[in-house]
Parts: structure tokens; sequence; C-alpha cells
């Protein structure tokens, strides 16, 4: 059975990243990533980023990996992107 979140974002047409609380990650070719929707950086070093979501973490894997700008809403990493892991919280299975 869906879910309310999706049966009011299905009526009134809004995106599901927006209804979900989900985060919306667009990856430019293997040099930058755009993470919006996040609840900020866990962890980092020129090999890897852990960045929090509502649900879970991601981990950007990669070489010369950097912060090119870190807003309330908005992250982008530069560098040589090789691997995108989604990490699920324990509580949230």
């Amino acid at each position: 059975m869906p879910s309310l979140k999706n049966l009011i974002g299905a009526v009134v047409d809004l995106p599901r990243d927006l209804v979900l609380n989900l985060p919306r990650i667009t990856l430019v070719g293997d040099l930058q990533l755009v993470i919006e929707n996040h609840r900020g950086i866990e962890d980092f070093d020129g090999s890897y980023v852990r960045i929090a979501l509502e649900r879970g973490t991601l981990v950007i894997n990669g070489d010369d990996l950097t912060l090119r700008s870190i807003h309330a809403d908005e992250i982008v990493v530069d560098g040589s992107i090789k691997a995108l892991l989604f990490e699920e919280d324990a509580n949230d299975r």
C-alpha cells in the first residue's frame, strides 16, 4: 500500500525527493558530485568523503577529492570519483 507521502506527492505532482526528504545527487562525469538535502559531513580525506543523509550515509571514494563548497542545502565534491556507496542506518531497516 502506498504511503501517505507518496500519495500526496502524486496528487500535487511534487518531486519524490522533496516529498520523501531524499537527497538529490548529481554526478558530472567522474569529476564532480553535487549533493542536495544532506545532513552534514561525517568524515573527509583526499580518498573518501562520508556525508550524512536523512536515511543513512553516502560514502564517496576517489582520488584527490576536495570539498569545493559546503552550504546548508548543498555540498559539491570535486576530484576523480571512483565509487558511491549508500550505507543504511541500522534503525532505518
